[in-house]
């Protein structure tokens, strides 16, 4: 009988040394990569055609708590209706993530934030406008399908808007990437 006890009481101490175990393995810091087509909508909408976007991610998740921290920085190209160029649209963001924790094998989430755009238009054979940075944000939403405790994948979509020489100038990239 005591031996029976022991070994509960032994079982019982490894699983719940094994979270801990599991915990001092975590970072909390990820490093990851996307991209995807980027879908002009307003004026830019009026003007371009469907793009592209890339991007490079930092970001902060501390175990166990649904809010995450990103910084992106991003490239976007859309080009001219008709050719003759395209417009770029560089930006550098903060963003806040929320998870939803379902308890299920993927992980939906809410994203979010402001930052730095710094619009431009090529122009075949004419050059480059002038570039100036604005103020723009962005909000939406993804899924995220974690592979093991340091990688995952994600997918999602956000609408960006920022206001440049008098137009605003908003898209939709829809996105995959990795996090590390």
């Amino acid at each position: 009988m005591k031996k029976i006890i022991l070994s509960t009481i032994a079982v019982a101490g490894i699983a719940a040394a094994a979270p801990v175990g599991q915990a001092q393995g975590y970072n909390p810091f990820q490093i990851g990569a996307a991209g995807g087509v980027a879908f002009p909508t307003g004026d830019l909408g009026n003007a371009t055609n469907t793009g592209y976007n890339i991007a490079v991610i930092l970001g902060y998740k501390p175990q166990l708590m649904p809010l995450a921290v990103r910084a992106e920085a991003a490239y976007n190209q859309f080009g001219f209706q008709g050719g003759g160029g395209n417009i770029n649209i560089p930006s550098f963001t903060g963003d806040l993530a929320y998870e939803l924790p379902l308890g299920m094998s993927f992980t939906p989430y809410a994203i979010g934030g402001v930052g730095l755009y710094r619009p431009s238009a090529s122009i075949n054979g004419g050059g480059t406008s002038n570039a100036e940075n604005d103020f723009g944000w962005n909000i939406g939403g993804g899924v995220k399908i974690p592979f093991s405790s340091s990688f995952e994948t994600f997918i999602e979509a956000r609408f960006n808007s920022v206001n440049s020489n008098g137009a605003t100038l908003s898209f939709i990239p829809v996105t995959v990437g990795i996090l590390f």
